[in-house]
């Protein structure tokens, strides 16, 4: 378990040596909210038993190993007990969270190497998707983090659906710290999904740039048919067409309250579900509702969302299979976000504080070992980070580098001495 603490505050390094400019105690210092929230990530995953046997997890900690699979190699992933287990000692990198992934660890990508934990997997897992993350790079700017050549103290922002990370200056759109936390689709991602445009002009932030509504028909114009073409005949039955007086009394009901759902539908209990299922044939799509209103806003650039922005979303039948065609029906499941996975973090099976949680099941001896050596490395961070600042001095990768190998030292120090 120590080693696994030891194990999160060198994958943090990084956060200390993307301060090139400056070294400024009050910037460098990761507070204790700032570590629950890292140890959050990794606790929503099993640190002793390799997750490939789960088979592809909904959302879990994923890691690089640039010894065993470097960037000129096929890219792979590792879960989190074989990057403390298998890759303990090579160069790892961290990928924070990827969706639907199963563990490549030992099998043909790594060539010889073998998983110490699950010996027999696939020859490959088809089903996992890679991207220039798995190389170590990042952005639209294709780019490692930190990056050394880079002294722009900029923030990396995390698309929800590609899940790849971006420099704010490269969003296309202007970043405001919001007070609130938000969702972020990377423009890209916004383009594969039309209707996320709609959704957008409604519920993203900033406000949206406002169109007359059209009195009759509305007219579709050409850079909106790919959003039209996911929204068609959403409305209507698959057995059955409405007639023309239904239709154009829900265009009327459309109007007078287009972003009010009906009593049905907002009932809950099986009575309410029965009288949604019995006028599910007739009522209009959420999508539909929304272009009607008009309301549009420049497709250019990330848009940064409201954390509920989900629940907007059409869950009519033709509006789901839009989405699977698009590979976003995650978009859907509101336990699909990071804030969702930290929370299951901390409740199973923790339901504390990680590092208090990490020693409930030790007996005494090993509880005080966790804390002196808690205490040791909190207290070897800050002098390291005082020495830097009172010689005003940049904490650099070299230094941290030997910050830890310094640390390693100490500890075989005494485990030698022990045995003697």
């Amino acid at each position: 378990m120590a080693a696994e603490i030891v194990r999160r505050v060198q994958l943090m390094e990084g956060m200390a040596e993307n301060k090139a400019d400056s070294c400024v105690l009050d910037d460098v210092v990761v507070s204790e909210e700032e570590m629950e929230r890292a140890l959050c990530v990794l606790s929503g995953s099993d640190a002793q038993n390799c997750s490939y046997s789960r088979g592809y997890v909904k959302r879990q900690a994923v890691f690089a190993c640039n010894t065993c699979t470097p960037s000129a190699a096929e890219p792979a992933g590792i879960c989190l007990a074989c990057a403390n287990k298998c890759h303990d000692g090579h160069d790892i990198f961290e990928l924070y969270t990827k969706r639907n992934f199963r563990c490549d660890c030992g099998n043909s990508k790594f060539g010889d190497f073998q998983c110490q934990l699950t010996t027999a997997k696939d020859a490959e897992n088809a089903r996992n998707h890679y991207s220039h993350n798995f190389r170590g790079l990042y952005c639209t700017c294709d780019r490692p983090y930190p990056d050394v050549d880079d002294r722009e103290d900029d923030e990396m922002i995390q698309c929800v659906i590609c899940e790849d990370w971006f420099h704010s200056r490269h969003l296309g759109c202007p970043v405001v710290e919001p007070e609130e936390l938000q969702e972020m689709v990377c423009e890209a991602c916004m383009n594969r999904t039309p209707s996320l445009w709609t959704y957008a002009a409604h519920f993203a932030v900033p406000p949206v740039i406002s169109v007359s509504r059209p009195e009759k028909e509305v007219e579709v114009e050409e850079e909106e048919q790919g959003e039209t073409e996911e929204a068609h005949e959403c409305s209507q039955s698959a057995d059955e067409e409405p007639s023309t007086s239904d239709a154009k009394r829900e265009e009327v009901a459309d109007r007078s309250s287009p972003c009010k759902r009906t009593h049905e539908q907002m009932t809950g209990g099986a009575a309410g579900a029965a009288a949604a299922k019995a006028v599910s044939k007739s009522v209009a799509c959420r999508l539909k509702e929304l272009q009607v209103q008009g309301l549009k806003r420049p497709r250019q650039g990330a848009v940064f969302w409201p954390y509920s922005w989900r629940s907007e979303l059409c869950t009519c039948t033709n509006c789901k299979r839009t989405y699977v065609a698009a590979e976003v029906q995650f978009l859907m499941d509101q336990s699909d976000t990071i804030l969702a996975y930290e929370n299951k973090g901390l409740e199973e099976p923790f339901g504390q504080h990680p590092l208090v949680a990490l020693m409930s099941s030790m007996d005494r001896v090993q509880q005080l070992e966790i804390i002196y050596g808690f205490n040791e490395l909190t207290t070897s961070i800050y002098a390291l980070i005082d020495q830097c600042a009172a010689e005003g001095k940049t904490i650099t990768y070299e230094a941290v580098h030997q910050f830890f190998e310094e640390l390693r030292a100490r500890k075989r120090s005494r485990m030698n001495a022990g045995y003697q």
